[in-house]
């Protein structure tokens, strides 16, 4: 269905229904949609069908056009349109469009070239998303590093200097519903947003399915950083810098050595080492939680790195688990559901420092 956008009488909105805000035009009412956003995949996705029953083909729904994905009257992804497939069969006639966030063109255009500067972290970042049409930045850090320097690779695409860059000061870039670049960190000190509950009596659980799993996959009893650090403006390189953390949970033996070829200090290396090891508890565990609608009880939509207070009886559960992705489906005839994927609490980038920010906004 296609309807003016902002019109004076608009009917009681339904909080879990989907719309796409194209060329001035709400489009809504699908045969299906899908809504995927998480913090470890580059850029969050939409993908949604419809039939065209009369034939009438929006013009204005075309590769490359602004979308404003909403659930209810909240904005829930802003990017553009990847593809359109226009499909003609024997009694029927349908639309696919599919699309992602701000991160798509970072994923896939060269990055502006600024080997050799010096530059604030902040600065950096806003001169790598300008040049591809991405005005709204934001570092979320205790602080705003000075860089020595910034060095591209020839090819290297805009997203893979900018997560380098993040990376090495121990954050992450994502893109917030308004369409703004974030490099940033979980905040930990937030309230759980819901509680999601399985009893083996029935009784007042709102989970409609729960789905755990654990491996040993790439765990470590033990990991051990080397390395060796270059000497800077700052002061004078280091040899045999070495770091060693232990994951007492794995319960036996496996060790893992990492060679570092540039880590500043012992410090710097202690950080490596208890990265890969959170990391590996990260990869190790896995719960994947099914609920109705699109919102906690209290009317909040779910969104990666919301925490959840989750009590499971079947699986020995009661314990405060992070949000790290979340997908949205449902349309005409089916159900409306959310699918949770949680992760251990405090193992994700737990030294980024969420809540203090500094912030700097590119007009």
């Amino acid at each position: 269905m296609l309807m003016p956008a902002n019109t004076d009488r608009q009917p009681k909105q339904d909080p879990n229904r989907v719309s796409l805000l194209i060329g001035g035009r709400v489009h809504r009412d699908w045969s299906s949609y899908r809504i995927d956003s998480s913090l470890t995949e580059p850029a969050d996705a939409w993908q949604v069908t419809l039939g065209l029953p009369g034939g009438q083909f929006p013009p204005q729904v075309a590769p490359g056009a602004p979308v404003e994905v909403r659930v209810g009257a909240d904005t829930v992804m802003t990017g553009r349109i990847d593809e359109v497939r226009h499909s003609i069969q024997r009694g029927q006639h349908s639309l696919e469009i599919n699309g992602r966030d701000g991160a798509a063109v970072l994923l896939e255009c060269s990055a502006p070239q600024l080997n050799g500067r010096r530059a604030a972290l902040s600065e950096a970042l806003a001169s790598l998303a300008r040049p591809l049409g991405l005005s709204k930045v934001e570092l979320r850090s205790t602080n705003d590093p000075q860089l020595d320097k910034v060095d591209i690779e020839p090819g290297a695409t805009a997203w893979e200097v900018i997560a380098r860059l993040a990376k090495a000061q121990g954050l992450w870039p994502w893109f917030e519903p308004d369409g703004t670049l974030v490099v940033g960190g979980p905040d930990y000190d937030a309230a759980p947003v819901a509680s999601l509950v399985l009893h083996d009596s029935g009784v007042g659980n709102n989970l409609l399915s729960l789905e755990q799993r654990r491996s040993v996959v790439r765990r470590y009893s033990e990991v051990n950083v080397l390395g060796q650090s270059h000497g800077t403006a700052a002061g004078n390189g280091a040899n045999a810098v070495q770091a060693t953390v232990y994951d007492r949970s794995v319960g036996f033996y496996r060790p893992l050595t990492v060679v570092a070829p540039d880590v500043a200090n012992a410090e710097a290396a202690q950080t490596y080492a208890d990265k890969l090891v959170n990391d590996a508890r990260l990869g190790a565990l896995d719960l994947s939680a099914s609920v109705a609608g699109h919102r906690t009880a209290n009317g909040l939509l779910w969104q990666p790195g919301q925490r959840i207070h989750l009590v499971s009886e079947p699986h020995d559960i009661d314990a405060v688990f992070f949000l790290m992705a979340r997908r949205f489906q449902g349309g005409r005839g089916r159900g409306t559901t959310t699918t949770l994927t949680l992760k251990e609490d405090r193992l994700w980038n737990p030294g980024a420092g969420g809540k203090q920010k500094e912030k700097s906004h590119v007009a």
